[in-house]
């Protein structure tokens, strides 16, 4: 008997070349308004440390910066371990493309840190909000129409997408439950993604659709792989709260938890808007 491969991992294929290269694709599954949704080429990036033969422990850390939007078709993935330690790794890591000339053109760059995890005493001064269960709250269609939306479930808690742009917007706080549809067991690059899945925070705080992007994110990977299983395909509860909107640009912190209470991952962007 066989099985469809889930979007996600179509989306993350990459073929190994000559040493610290990737060969990929662009899918239709994770199309955003312009190119790729930020969280799959996040996701991506990260693969490629995943499944590099010199790995040392899992992931800690994973910045991108999407310099340029990656075209649909194919790219190639470089990742390179700059230093090893006895129990970190450190990367640098880069999606490069052809433009039309041929030429190679970077579009991405990442740094990972990788690390060895181990037992110690461990506490949370971040707990989870108490908010409904998912199944309390409504299964919302997709906000536009981009294809990637309808590869995640989502059950907002408060924050949803403002009805009127009239500029009345008060917070930028939004809480909602999310997995992947189809469902798929978590592992790190799903999470990776998943911490991206946030509208531009300025959109609720002003209630005015501006045009906004990602510069930069930053994701903290507080679970190791025993947590990520233990979690399977449940849901995770995300939370994103802009923090400074100011000459241009506004930063975004972002939780996500299980259904637990576990906090899995942390992330921090920065995000350029226009008036």
């Amino acid at each position: 008997m066989t099985h469809a491969t889930h979007p996600f991992d179509d989306a993350l294929a990459l073929d190994p070349g000559v040493p610290d290269h990737f060969s990929g694709r662009t899918t239709p599954g994770y199309w955003n308004m312009v190119g790729p949704y930020g969280g799959i080429t996040a996701a991506t990036l990260l693969q490629a440390v995943l499944r590099h033969p010199l790995l040392l422990g899992e992931p800690l850390s994973l910045t991108v910066n999407y310099a340029a939007a990656v075209a649909e078709g194919p790219f190639t993935v470089q990742a390179t371990p700059v230093r090893t330690n006895r129990s970190t790794q450190h990367w640098m890591v880069t999606v490069q493309q052809a433009n039309a000339g041929g030429e190679q053109m970077v579009t991405t760059t990442a740094t990972v840190v990788t690390a060895a995890r181990r037992e110690t005493w461990g506490v949370s001064d971040q707990p989870m909000p108490a908010v409904p269960a998912p199944a309390q709250c409504q299964r919302t269609p997709p906000m536009f129409r981009v294809e990637w939306l309808n590869r995640y479930e989502m059950r907002p808690v408060t924050g949803e997408l403002p009805t009127q742009w009239d500029d009345s917007g008060h917070t930028s706080l939004t809480q909602l439950w999310l997995r992947d549809a189809p469902e798929r067991a978590l592992d790190f690059a799903a999470l990776a993604a998943m911490c991206d899945v946030f509208y531009p925070r300025v959109w609720l705080r002003r209630a005015r659709h501006v045009p906004a992007g990602t510069v930069s994110i930053t994701v903290y990977f507080h679970a190791g792989s025993a947590l990520l299983a233990q979690t399977g395909d449940g849901y995770l509860l995300a939370q994103a709260r802009a923090q400074e909107f100011r000459n241009g640009f506004f930063d975004q912190s972002a939780q996500l938890w299980n259904q637990a209470g576990s906090l899995l991952a942390t992330s921090h962007q920065i995000v350029y808007y226009k008036e």
